[in-house]
C-alpha cells in the first residue's frame, strides 16, 4: 500500500506541478497584453467577425446607451452601432457612403462624432488615388447625415502632412468658442505624427504654425518609427491623449499621454505601451484607441487585428485614475 501511494504520489505531482505552472504562465502572459490597471474583456472581440474588417471607431454616450461609428472597411463606408452596456452590440449599418460625384472620397473612414445641442458633427476620412482628406457632415439622429461642403475642410498641404492628413479627434471647447481638432499627417499606410487645428463653424480650420504638435520618441522602442490616430479627452487638469505607437509600420501598440494645453509638453505614460497584441484575435497589432469614463470605469474600444482581418475590442479600467507618475 506504501509503495502504491508513493507511486501515485509521483505520478500525480508532477501533473499538479505542470497544471500549476501553465495557469501561472498564462497568467502572466495575459498581464503583459495590459498594464496600469487595464484589463481586455473576456468577450473580445465584441464587434466584427462575419462582417468583416471594422477598425477605427468613435463613440459617444447617447441616450440610455452607447452609439458606435466605425469604418466598415468591405462597404467603404462609415457604419453605426449601438448598445446599452458597450460591450454587446447592433450589427453595422452603414450610414455614410462614398460620394460618386465627389472624387476625393471614394472610400469613407475613421469618422469622429461630436454632440453639440441637438446636432451631431461628423468629421471624417475620405480616400482617393492613394490620398486623404477630412470632410464634415451633420445629423439630427447620428443616422442620416448631410455634408457641409463638397470640397475637404482639411487637407494635406504642409511637408510634414505628405500626401495624407486622416484620423480627426475633435471636441468642441465652449468656453473658447471652438472646435479644436488633433490629426494625423503623412503617408497614407499608417501617418507619421499629429497636428493641431481650431475652427469657429467645422468647415474652416486653421492649423497650428508649430505642428506636428505630437511626434514618434525614438528612444521608445514600441513607438520608434512614427504615432497616430489618437483620442484627445478635455479634463479639468489639462488634456488626456490615447495614441497608437508603431514600432515599425506593420506592429502598433496603444499608449496614453498628457498636456496642460493640448498642443506643448505631452507628458507620456510611464508605463506605455498600455494595451498591447494578445495571442488571438488581435495577435498581429492593436489600432485606434477609443476611451470613454462612465463615472466608474474607462472603457477603451480599439481595433485588434491578426493577419489582414481587424476586429473591435474593448479594455476596461476601474477608476478614473490612470496612475500617471506611479
Amino acid at each position: 500500500m506504501k509503495n502504491l501511494k508513493k507511486i501515485t504520489s509521483n505520478i500525480i505531482n508532477p501533473i499538479i506541478t505542470g497544471i500549476a505552472l501553465t495557469l501561472i504562465f498564462a497568467t502572466i502572459c495575459h498581464a503583459q497584453e495590459t498594464v496600469a490597471g487595464w484589463v481586455k474583456y473576456d468577450k473580445n472581440p465584441v464587434l466584427g467577425g462575419s462582417f468583416g474588417t471594422i477598425f477605427d471607431i468613435t463613440v459617444l454616450r447617447d441616450g440610455d446607451g452607447y452609439s458606435m461609428w466605425s469604418s466598415w472597411r468591405p462597404q467603404k463606408s462609415v457604419a453605426l452601432s449601438t448598445s446599452k452596456n458597450g460591450l454587446t452590440w447592433t450589427d453595422p449599418v452603414s450610414v455614410l457612403t462614398p460620394n460618386a460625384d465627389n472624387k476625393w472620397e471614394s472610400d469613407l473612414n475613421r469618422p469622429c462624432v461630436v454632440k453639440k445641442g441637438n446636432l451631431y458633427h461628423m468629421w471624417y476620412t475620405g480616400q482617393a488615388a492613394g490620398k486623404s482628406w477630412i470632410g464634415y457632415a451633420t445629423s439630427t439622429d447620428g443616422r442620416a447625415w448631410t455634408r457641409m461642403s463638397k470640397t475637404p475642410v482639411l487637407s494635406a498641404e504642409l511637408a510634414w502632412e505628405k500626401t495624407s492628413v486622416m484620423c480627426p479627434s475633435v471636441i468642441w471647447d465652449a468656453k473658447a468658442g471652438i472646435y479644436k481638432m488633433w490629426y494625423s499627417g503623412g503617408e497614407q499606410y499608417e501617418p507619421d505624427a499629429i497636428g493641431y487645428a481650431t475652427s469657429t463653424d467645422g468647415i474652416n480650420w486653421k492649423k497650428n504654425t508649430e505642428n506636428p504638435i505630437f511626434k514618434n520618441d525614438p528612444a521608445n522602442k514600441w513607438e520608434q518609427a512614427k504615432v497616430t490616430a489618437c483620442q484627445v479627452i478635455k479634463q479639468k487638469d489639462g488634456y488626456l491623449m490615447f495614441y497608437i505607437g508603431f514600432r515599425d509600420v506593420d506592429y502598433a501598440q496603444i499608449g496614453a499621454a498628457r498636456s496642460a494645453d493640448g498642443i506643448h509638453n505631452w507628458v507620456r505614460h510611464p508605463q506605455n505601451p498600455l494595451i498591447r497584441p494578445g495571442d488571438g484575435w488581435d495577435a498581429s497589432a492593436v489600432y485606434k484607441p477609443y476611451a470613454i469614463f462612465d463615472g466608474k470605469q474607462w472603457l477603451l474600444w480599439y481595433n485588434g487585428r491578426k493577419g489582414g482581418k481587424e476586429q473591435i475590442g474593448v479594455v476596461l479600467h476601474k477608476g478614473e485614475d490612470l496612475v500617471f507618475g506611479k
